[in-house]
């Protein structure tokens, strides 16, 4: 028990060292600041880019959406099979299995799709003047010409990029929390150990695209440094609740509340990864082969990831 006890607290530092690690080498190294790139290291950063788009796509997909509904799915059988017990005498196993096939996973993760998209929808309708405002300062940058070339239309408008970027670090500090509780409530070494690693080899590639992300959003050092922090400790302090409650179990629908967060996250990190990160790093007309090439390399890595994760 000490072992699993000492192997448990070395994951802990192990995803707070590698998290915060891999989020603050795009914050630190002036080399990731597109603004100020030009010609070769230009391309090569948006490139770059497109391959951290293709990992937030895969992890959104492969790990996210599938984990949430996995969890859904267990939760509500759960509670079927709990009712069914209590009730099996006067209830028909038809009602039954019609309650269970209903998609209730999907449907949470519309709801929290379309949460995000009522919340900017809101704050367009309060502040409709501020993507005019943003606009202007859109066309005073280097990518002012890709908005009049660009056959799809115009760039997302920046002005719901801060927005976008706090709804990205929510949805995965939610998930982080949930992945760390996984790997504290493993009642083995061996378990501990192979689920730790798969959350290390798909977390810091990510993080590290959220750092990108930050960084190509203009947002200060400062805030983005804290940013990384905070969403660092999301998986220890889950891994902390699951050493708490090793000895429990999800009674009292704590479990069913934790597959419902899991999958409005789920669906607010969909909703930022098409409609704000695969947006920009698409836009324009230039090597869309190769970026298309990118895109699916980062989300072929997160699919590999997923044999294990």
């Amino acid at each position: 028990m000490e072992t699993l006890l000492g192997v448990k607290i070395g994951c802990l530092f192990a995803l707070l060292t590698l998290t915060l690690g891999c989020g603050l080498i795009p914050i630190c190294f002036k080399w990731f600041q597109i603004a100020a790139a030009t010609g070769r290291h230009q391309r090569i950063l948006s490139l770059l880019g497109c391959v951290s788009a293709g990992v937030f796509l895969g992890a959104g997909l492969m790990h996210m959406t599938a984990e949430a509904l996995e969890e859904i799915d267990s939760e509500i059988q759960k509670v079927m099979v709990q009712n069914g017990t209590a009730s099996e005498q006067n209830s028909t196993g038809d009602a039954y299995s019609a309650h269970v096939e209903y998609p209730y996973g999907e449907l949470i993760i519309s709801l929290g799709f379309f949460f995000v998209f009522f919340l900017e929808s809101l704050v367009l309708q309060c502040c409709p003047g501020t993507g005019k405002g943003s606009t202007m300062q859109e066309e005073a940058s280097h990518e002012a010409h890709v908005l009049e070339l660009h056959s799809h239309g115009p760039q997302p408008s920046p002005s719901w990029g801060p927005l976008r970027a706090l709804i990205l670090l929510l949805s995965l500090s939610f998930h982080s929390v949930f992945e760390g509780l996984a790997v504290g409530l493993q009642p083995t070494v061996a378990a501990t150990v192979q689920l730790c690693l798969a959350v290390l080899a798909h977390k810091g590639i990510i993080v590290f695209g959220v750092g990108m992300r930050l960084v190509q959003l203009g947002t200060g050092s400062r805030w983005a440094v804290f940013s990384i922090l905070s969403l660092a400790l999301m998986s220890p302090v889950g891994l902390a609740l699951g050493l708490a409650v090793a000895g429990g179990n999800s009674e009292g629908g704590q479990g069913l509340v934790q597959a419902v967060l899991q999958c409005v996250a789920a669906g607010t990190f969909l909703y930022v990864t098409f409609l704000e990160i695969l947006p920009r790093e698409l836009a324009g007309p230039e090597a869309p082969l190769a970026k298309w090439g990118c895109v699916a390399a980062g989300f072929a890595f997160m699919a590999f990831i997923a044999l294990w994760a």
